[in-house]
């Protein structure tokens, strides 16, 4: 019987569909046109309100991955991830245990498949109906400002989520290698999950239930070279909808900053690390101990910048809300609870603006009064 079970196709939303920058960053242009312009004068979504801190020693914390897991100061290695997701909700990752050949191979592919002729991309380019593929996300409107980025979005986990039209007909390099990818990413994820559940008195059992066969999707970001990178942005200013997401660089250009303080913080990738935050789902299942953070990503007027983002949420049938093991009568509730795809699919509908999706989820005063 269990064979003849329908397996339903998951559909998270759609964006307008949008022309491809990598493209018009090709032709001889000195100016970025006029719907990649982000200034603040004349943008509701003011990518420049908060000034960048380019000289302070302040950076994203590290967190060593084999103190935390075989180390003499097992202890203060889980007070210091407990502190950066308090405090910052990003952090780097050294010493991960993911190989070094898979990370090389891995970066040689997607720069290949980012770099494929238009002609064999718009094989892989979004359909009307469905955001994932090459393009932009939250596009929700013909006269909204873009961002300086093409993308290449897909789910990959779990295998029976995958879109066959999509996943099977990309080229055969860059499909193995992501397969094995996905899988490092995700045991990745799942260890440092475990660590933060230790970390918020959360039950193990709990946070494994959660995640057993949770939902992984990766973003390529390509950022082309841009005439005027004052002007643009490379991705708006937000927090990510997630519980987990594991960034990798694949080259050596700056162009990550998180907001902290009311500073831009710049974020310099260490060599063979990953840099890991806190997405709103996380904020929401910690019930507000830890934080998603808003970041975004700056351009560069001579050189590209690429980078993989890897994101990880519950079980995609389980519902979103406080972990019911730490939450009572001394720690009630502060966000409803309500099903993960109805959650995404409430976030894919909008445009990336800051934290703002968080507050739909937040329970008002009248609401925890009564809860």
């Amino acid at each position: 019987m269990e064979n003849n079970k329908t397996v339903e196709v998951v559909n998270f939303g759609k964006s307008v569909i949008v022309p491809s920058v990598q493209e018009l960053a090709k032709e001889s242009t000195t100016h970025v046109p006029s719907r990649y312009v982000r200034v603040q004068e004349n943008d509701n979504d003011s990518t420049m309100d908060c000034p960048i801190n380019q000289t302070s020693p302040v950076s994203v914390p590290v967190i060593d991955l084999q103190r935390l897991l075989h180390g003499y100061s097992k202890d203060s290695e889980l007070d210091k991830l407990h502190l950066a997701c308090k405090e910052w909700g990003f952090f780097q990752v050294i010493n991960h245990g993911v190989s070094i050949s898979l990370l090389e191979t891995f970066k040689e592919e997607v720069t290949n498949f980012l770099k494929l002729p238009m002609e064999e991309k718009k094989k892989l380019w979004q359909q009307e109906d469905n955001h994932e593929g090459f393009g932009q996300l939250f596009v929700v409107s013909e006269d909204q400002k873009l961002d300086w980025c093409d993308m290449f979005y897909v789910i990959t986990l779990p295998p029976k989520l995958r879109k066959p039209h999509l996943f099977n007909n990309l080229p055969q390099n860059i499909r193995v290698i992501m397969e094995a990818y996905a899988v490092a990413m995700k045991g990745l994820a799942q260890t440092i999950l475990n660590h933060m559940a230790k970390a918020l008195g959360i039950n193990e059992g709990e946070m494994v239930e959660l995640f057993g066969e949770g939902w992984q999707s990766i973003r390529m970001n390509y950022y082309p070279p841009c005439p005027e990178p004052h002007k643009a942005i490379g991705i708006t200013p937000h927090s990510d909808a997630d519980s987990l997401t594991i960034l990798y660089q694949l080259n050596d250009i700056q162009g990550l900053q998180v907001k902290k303080d009311g500073n831009w913080v710049p974020v310099i990738p260490l060599e063979n690390a990953f840099v890991v935050n806190l997405g709103d789902c996380m904020e929401i299942l910690s019930n507000g101990i830890y934080r998603s953070i808003e970041h975004r990503a700056t351009v560069n007027s001579t050189k590209e910048r690429i980078s993989v983002a890897t994101f990880h949420s519950s079980n995609i049938d389980y519902e979103l809300g406080p972990a019911k093991s730490i939450v009572g009568p001394l720690n009630p509730p502060l966000f409803r609870t309500e099903p993960l795809k109805q959650y995404y699919r409430g976030f894919f509908a909008r445009k990336l603006n800051g934290k703002s999706y968080l507050d739909v989820m937040r329970l008002q005063q009248g609401d925890l009064n009564t809860s």
